[in-house]
This record gives C-alpha cells, structure tokens and sequence, in this order.
C-alpha cells in the first residue's frame, strides 16, 4: 500500500485542521511543514515527527512530498498555488481557490496542463446530511427545482478582524462571501447547478474593514430555479447555516449539520447520529476535522485511480466567479447575466 506524503505550507489556526486530519489516515503521512514563523513551524515539526523549512521552495521541490496543502492566507493561495503546480505536486488549496476568477483559471488550466490533481477544501460536502440531499437531487425525487434559500448568519467581532492584518482586506480576505459564506456558496452550487443571472447587493455595516461583512443575492439557475443568499458577521450571537430547497414534488430543509425538514416522496428521511456537532458560527476554530480528512481520503483515491475528486479546481473557480459576479452586480446596480 502506498504511503502519500503531505506538506504543508503555512501554520496558522487553519493548518490544525490538516494536521489533525491527516494524522487519521491509514495511507497518508505528513513529512514536511512550512511556515515564515520559525518558532511555530518548529514546534509543529517536533509535535510531528517531520522535516520544517521557513523557505516554501524548499518543501514543493522536495521529493519527500507527493502532496501539497496551502493553508496561508487567501491571498497568497494562488501565488504559492501555482508554485506547487508548477513543481509538480497535487495541491489542495484552503478556501478560496484565489481572491479573483483570473488567478483562480490560472490554477485550474496549470493543473490540467502539468497532470497533476488540483483540489479545493470544500469539506461540507462530505457531510452526511448534504451527500443524503445530493443524492435526491440527482435521483429526481423532488422535481423540478423550484428554489433554494441559503443563509449564513454568523459572527465575529472586530477583534478577530484586528488579530491579523490581512483579515478583512480585499487583497488577502475578501469578505464574509469569500471567507465564511463560500461554504455554502459551494453547496448552493453542487446542489443547483449553474447560474443564468444574479443580482447582488454587499455592504460593510458594523465593522471596521475593508471588505464587506454582509453579502445578498438572487439568482436565477440554468435549469429555472431561483435562488437566494444571505451571508453575514454581523447577526449576535451568530446562528448555523441554513439551506432550503423546494421541488415540485417536496421540500428539504438543513440547518447546520442537521435535516430539519424532509418531504420527498418515496424516500424517508436519513436517520443517523451525528458524532460531533456543526461548528464556526461565531468562532472560528470551532468545526471538527473529520470531513477535511474525508476530503483528504477522496484526493488520494482521485490521484490512484485518474478520477476527478468530488471538489475540482473548477467548483473553486465557479465559487469565486459567483462572488465577484455579486461584487459586480452590487457596484453597479444591475442584474448580471452569468457566462
């Protein structure tokens, strides 16, 4: 059995997750992290048996590493992205694939172009609760999709903002749609499929940032289907994620990790136990590992078997392409219509 080796390039909060996660499976080691920090990739380094460097060069040429996980901030994905690229290496990218849609189709055009696997986290995919949704939708049994109301009503304070310097910016942050709400931008996405128009409207209400901290849409889909979204770090104290989808034939309703609505015809609602509660709400360390190590798990099968993985470098690129078409349609107050 092949043992795939992961680097890691940056080692901030969100490089716990990917520790954690890759920690957990049976075919996967970590050999290298990355980090301008040297006392933090050091100690990361000893905590995991591994080999550090505060040189990111270093790492994507080294042949001790198969694959790369970027974990710095959003900004810089697609600089060090196309690096790892470039070197040969299968990358998985932190959300979002790149801050722009240029720089996001750079990534997906190198990766089809060096022949090697271009992955985004997307990790609320694997949940079991949207795969059971996936697998109505693709089966038929609500219909004709009719439409589908995604909110994010999170929070933060503006001491999260003020904790790093990046955070908030347009050039290396985004704002709540780039950054928390592209989640379920994803979802909204992988459940309706693509979109014909949008009309968006994004504004900075109670923080000091550049970026926006509230983000509304509607949408209009290809096969006819409405949609709305809302996204937000103002709403105290912070709720779960919700999506509703609403079908000729039935009605699915999630909030969080969990179904709180299920009418489809001919097929009962999934009954199973969820290990550990949904999490990110109003912190942001507050979400479990599981599903980026499911994430991981399906990489390596996409690598050994020449299957595209359930999140491609497209769906990033579709993400940020909705984002900026929000962005766009705000600053101009029109209706856009989505190539």
């Amino acid at each position: 059995m092949t043992t795939w080796r992961f680097g890691i390039i940056g080692c901030g909060s969100v490089a716990d997750f990917h520790i954690e996660a890759i920690r957990e499976i049976e075919d996967a080691s970590l050999t290298f992290v990355s980090s301008r920090n040297e006392a933090r990739v050091k100690a990361i380094a000893k905590q995991e048996n591994c080999i550090w460097t505060t040189d990111y060069q270093e790492l994507i040429h080294s042949t001790e590493v198969d694959i790369v996980c970027v974990t710095t901030s959003s900004g810089s994905h697609a600089r060090i992205g196309m690096d790892v690229l470039n070197a040969g290496k299968h990358l998985v990218l932190e959300k979002p694939i790149a801050i722009n849609t240029r720089d996001a189709a750079e990534l997906v055009r190198t990766a089809k172009e060096r022949g090697v696997t271009l992955s985004v986290i997307s990790q609320r995919r694997f949940e079991a609760q949207h795969q059971a949704v996936k697998r109505v939708l693709d089966e038929g049994a609500l219909g004709r999709l009719l439409l589908v109301e995604a909110s994010l009503s999170f929070y933060r304070t503006q001491a999260y903002y003020d904790a790093a310097d990046w955070r908030g910016t347009i050039a290396e942050d985004g704002g709540v749609l780039m950054n928390q709400g592209i989640h379920i931008l994803d979802l909204l996405l992988w459940f309706a499929g693509e979109i014909h128009t949008v009309f968006g409207k994004i504004a900075t209400q109670t923080h000091q940032i550049e970026a926006e901290d509230l983000g509304l849409a509607i949408l209009q889909f290809k096969n006819g289907a409405f949609g709305t979204i809302m996204a937000s770090t103002n709403i105290q104290p912070g709720f779960p994620a919700t999506i509703n989808l609403y079908g000729e034939k039935g009605t699915i309703k999630l909030e969080g990790s969990s179904i709180v609505h299920w009418t489809v015809p001919g097929i009962s609602e999934p009954n199973w136990t969820q290990a550990r509660t949904y999490g990110g709400i109003s912190d942001p360390r507050s979400i479990v590992s599981d599903f980026h190590q499911s994430q991981f798990i399906d990489v390596i099968a996409s690598i050994e078997s020449g299957i595209e993985p359930l999140v491609t470098g497209k769906d990033g690129l579709r993400a940020v392409q909705l984002v900026e078409a929000i962005y766009d349609s705000s600053a101009k107050g029109v209706q856009l219509i989505m190539e």
